[in-house]
């Protein structure tokens, strides 16, 4: 015997799924929803003021490294150039304190290469304030832990 269907609400192209509703008498069954493992939360980038440009880079790299300007600037501008090439070659990078950075996609515009990538940052070490690297007060606590060792 062949029953005829009605259907209830008009066809839109879009498939819904319904769930057939408890029968009289029948309590209704709760759906636990898994509780997620981790929770991550997105925050967005703030900007800590306007871009970083070459100059600035190399004044920042020869305070943070003592030496002098002119030494430190062809090796900066080298490392910039074999970093640029990497890039252009589409390698990904895995440089700490820097980062991992892996290619998400490649778009090839008429005047320039469009890169959109991601860099993974380890929340630890690496993050050493001038200040606080290699002072004399570190390598003497470091020679009295040494000592109280022996």
């Amino acid at each position: 015997m062949a029953t005829s269907r009605t259907p209830s609400k008009p066809k839109t192209g879009v498939k819904t799924t319904s769930k057939s509703a408890p029968r009289k008498g029948q309590p209704r069954a709760r759906a636990s929803a898994p509780e997620p493992a981790v929770i991550v939360t997105e925050t967005s980038p703030t900007s800590a003021g306007p871009e970083m440009k070459k100059q600035e880079l190399l004044d920042k790299v020869v305070q943070r490294s003592e030496i002098r300007k002119k030494f430190a600037k062809p090796a900066l501008e080298a490392m910039l150039e074999v970093l640029g090439e990497a890039l252009a070659e589409g390698r990904e990078l895995n440089l700490p304190p820097l980062g991992k950075v892996k290619f998400n996609r490649i778009k090839e515009g008429a005047r320039a290469r469009i890169i959109v990538a991601k860099i993974r940052q380890s929340k630890q070490g690496g993050n050493v304030l001038p200040e606080d690297a290699g002072t004399e007060n570190d390598i003497d606590m470091k020679d009295e832990v040494a000592e109280r060792a022996e």
